[in-house]
């Protein structure tokens, strides 16, 4: 028998999406993470799952950028996608995005890749998938948390206006259906991956687009610097 807690997650998060964490599919979610940390090294470190969450508060949220998995390398998960902790080297994608950042608003490019300054200014920065195996991509991705960061998508489309939501890849893209095109702003294209940013991510100038539109709506604009 699994004792179900309060997760550690900001409060209106909490309220939000509560009865996501009493779902059985969550409970799953819970005992298979305790399984598999049994057997192996799982990322990020349990303190950090919801770290997304609570650097970005439900009322702060003005920008979602989703992300597919987290980093399942040693020391690169801390919870927010595309990001990285300090004294980490910049993934590929992270280097594009800054790449792009810089051609769009002219910020000079970061010497490192801790996105949590986004996040402080109401960028939440969601992977669908919160776990990952280490040295293993995807391992995480069928065992639930779809379903619970599709719920967060769809609250927030839901229950918010005039937000700004960044979908690069595929496989965001296709979270488009969860989000009202009527309420908010819905930014698309390639991923920033090398495989794929020359075909669309640079030049499409997201960041001065998302904050354009902040303005328009009398939203205070994010301050992409780093």
């Amino acid at each position: 028998m699994t004792l179900i807690k309060k997760p550690d997650i900001e409060e209106k998060w909490y309220e939000v999406l509560k009865n996501e964490f009493e779902q059985a599919y969550f409970i799953e979610i819970k005992n298979f993470l305790i399984e598999e940390k049994r057997r192996h090294i799982v990322f990020p470190p349990s303190p950090l799952i919801f770290n997304a969450f609570n650097l970005t508060p439900f009322d702060n949220v003005k920008v979602v950028i989703l992300g597919q998995d987290p980093y399942h390398n040693d020391g690169q998960a801390h919870g927010l996608a595309f990001s990285v902790p300090d004294g980490i080297q910049k993934p590929p994608s992270l280097q594009n995005i800054f790449k792009e950042l810089n051609q769009d608003l002219n910020i000079p490019i970061p010497m490192n890749g801790n996105l949590e300054k986004w996040a402080k200014e109401g960028v939440l920065l969601l992977n669908a998938s919160l776990t990952v195996r280490a040295h293993e991509a995807a391992s995480h991705a069928k065992i639930g948390w779809q379903r619970f960061t599709d719920a967060a998508i769809k609250a927030l489309s839901d229950k918010k206006q005039n937000l700004v939501f960044i979908l690069w890849g595929n496989y965001a893209i296709a979270k488009e259906n969860l989000i009202d095109h009527n309420k908010h702003l819905i930014l698309k294209t390639v991923h920033p991956s090398p495989l794929s940013a020359s075909r669309g991510f640079f030049g499409c100038h997201h960041f001065s687009k998302t904050n354009e539109y902040l303005i328009n709506h009398n939203i205070k604009p994010i301050d992409w610097s780093l």
